[in-house]
């Protein structure tokens, strides 16, 4: 039945008297059902934390109603084994800032940033040794480093939050904060930049010493596509893991693995997921309070 008097008015002009009448109610709940279905798809829309979701007159809106911190997720895009795709840090750090921002409620992601510095290309460095990685240089991955947040500073945010998922660039992103927020104080812009060095702590030192006090061994744990990797992206994202290739044996020398993925799973993942989340919002909170 329907309760609201306006829809009950609104459908009044539907509802033909005598034996119609209970068909008439039927088209009436049906129409009314489709608006609330269209009002429910339009407010999801503007509820994503993606900027890239939004259209622009959304992302003003938000940006006008308070949300002027926005997060930069850097993934890279690598060799991770055998058992786990290309892009598995992209994945990891689109998803981890989503669930960080959602936490801090006033917060929106930019797009991830794919291309990172990977070592030299040539002669092959590092991950280049194996296909699929793409690398490109400091100098250059600092310079888009710096045109985002000048971007998105433009458009008001005031503050600019890199989360790295991979390790070989945290310092290129302290030395990028540093260079804008002086750039910025010596102008009197209360923006601020902010490398979130707690994020990777997070989900690199922390996270292994919380799997090691479960029994698991720093070998095995790993600082590259093993136990600790795995998890993770298990308890984010499993089709990036390919469990058929977690066989009987331990990885090889050379094979791209430093670690041994046998017995990572979603549950251990989710674990270092949540310990990510809580220490990257409480981390940001106390930066943006500090202002």
């Amino acid at each position: 039945m329907l309760k609201s008097k306006g829809a009950r008015d609104a459908c009044a002009l539907w509802v033909p008297w005598g034996k119609a009448m209970r068909a008439g109610l039927m088209a009436c709940a049906l129409l009314v059902g489709l608006q609330l279905a269209g009002l429910r798809e339009a407010h999801a829309a503007t509820a994503t934390p993606y900027l890239e979701d939004m259209t622009s007159v959304e992302l003003r809106a938000r940006i006008d109603a308070g949300a002027t911190t926005v997060l930069v997720p850097i993934g890279g895009t690598e060799q991770n084994g055998a058992h786990m795709a290309l892009g598995k840090h992209n994945v990891r750090a689109h998803l981890l800032a989503g669930r960080i921002a959602e936490r801090l409620g006033d917060a929106v992601v930019a797009p991830v940033l794919a291309y990172v510095p990977e070592g030299r290309i040539a002669p092959p460095q590092a991950h280049m040794r194996y296909t699929g990685t793409i690398s490109i240089s400091d100098a250059t991955f600092e310079a888009l480093l710096e045109s985002i947040a000048r971007s998105l500073r433009q458009h008001g945010f005031r503050d600019i939050v890199f989360l790295g998922d991979h390790g070989g660039y945290q310092q290129d992103m302290v030395r990028v904060a540093n260079k804008l927020n002086r750039d910025w104080a010596q102008h009197g812009d209360a923006a601020r930049a902010h490398a979130l060095r707690a994020y990777y702590a997070a989900s690199q030192a922390e996270y292994a010493a919380m799997l090691e006090a479960r029994g698991f061994g720093a070998d095995e744990i790993g600082v590259h596509a093993g136990l600790a990797d795995t998890a993770l992206t298990l308890a984010l994202d499993p089709a990036l893991v390919r469990e058929a290739q977690l066989g009987p044996e331990a990885p090889k020398p050379g094979s791209g693995t430093v670690g041994d993925p046998r017995r990572a799973t979603a549950a251990l993942g989710q674990l270092g997921v949540d310990h990510i989340v809580d220490a990257s919002v409480q981390a940001i909170r106390a930066l943006r309070g500090a202002r």
